[in-house]
């Protein structure tokens, strides 16, 4: 794989459960979890001493269930503050879920935060939002994202960043990618992830991609099963907190607010 550019010193994320790493359970991390960041910050750690350099340092500031306006108001700022030389911002799912959404205001929002990213001379990544194709409950809403995608391609070329497509990642499209829940990547698809995010942004790495068996066959009987227990467990919840204007992120703080050290060994 080609490399481009120095080793990264400062990487900053800010975003939503996406960034956050929710699916990706480590009772060592802070929150709870590790997710893909986590693992691409330490992938860079290594490769800056191997470049002889210190280790990379590393803050991620996002929080689960935050709609793009909190990420922007709370996120934003602190972020830039910390003088990155790398940033990923992952932000607007969480709007686009909402009964009633005004994708062109989300842009425009989109947009104005990139463009303060970009000011600070960082190298910026955003990613499009997942194929919601096939998934029960977010099927409805493909065309949706798809809409999404195409107004958030146009900010990213205008301003010249770098783009994760998610939605053409048709590995995602297996099911052990992602938790039960069936809206965070699994721990195998936060790896997969952290693979693709390095990849995208040509930078060397020793990650191997998830490589699964066989996908597990079940009969009709066991799907209908399956999908009584995700229903019940998993989104009914999720619609009950949408109703009430909760979220699971509520009173969270982010995981790591300052820039750290993040090393395997301390996992």
């Amino acid at each position: 794989m080609s490399d481009t550019g120095p080793a990264v010193r400062r990487f900053v994320v800010i975003g939503d459960s996406f960034p956050e790493g929710v699916g990706d359970p480590e009772p060592r991390c802070p929150n709870g979890v590790r997710g893909w960041a986590d693992r691409m910050a330490e992938v860079l750690a290594r490769r800056a001493v191997e470049t002889g350099g210190s280790p990379t340092r590393y803050a991620n500031l996002a929080i689960r269930g935050k709609l793009l306006g909190p990420v922007v108001d709370e996120q934003l700022e602190p972020a830039v503050a910390l003088d990155p030389d790398l940033i990923g911002m992952c932000a607007g799912a969480n709007d686009l879920l909402r009964p009633s959404v005004d994708i062109d205001a989300i842009i425009a929002r989109y947009d104005d935060a990139l463009g303060a990213l970009v000011d600070t001379g960082a190298r910026v990544f955003t990613f499009t939002a997942f194929d919601t194709g096939g998934r029960p409950l977010f099927a409805a809403m493909r065309g949706r994202f798809a809409i999404y995608n195409e107004l958030l391609r146009e900010v990213v070329e205008r301003r010249g960043i770098e783009l994760v497509d998610f939605w053409r990642m048709r590995e995602f499209s297996d099911r052990r990618m992602w938790e039960f829940d069936r809206m965070h990547l699994s721990s195998a698809g936060h790896h997969q992830m952290a693979i693709r995010v390095l990849e995208s942004l040509g930078i060397d790495h020793d990650l191997v991609p998830v490589a699964f068996g066989p996908p597990e066959t079940m009969t009709a009987a066991q799907r209908r099963k399956d999908n009584r227990q995700w229903a019940a467990q998993a989104a009914a919840p999720w619609i009950g907190r949408r109703l009430r204007g909760r979220s699971r992120g509520d009173n969270m703080t982010p995981k790591y607010p300052d820039l750290t050290e993040l090393s395997p060994a301390t996992r």
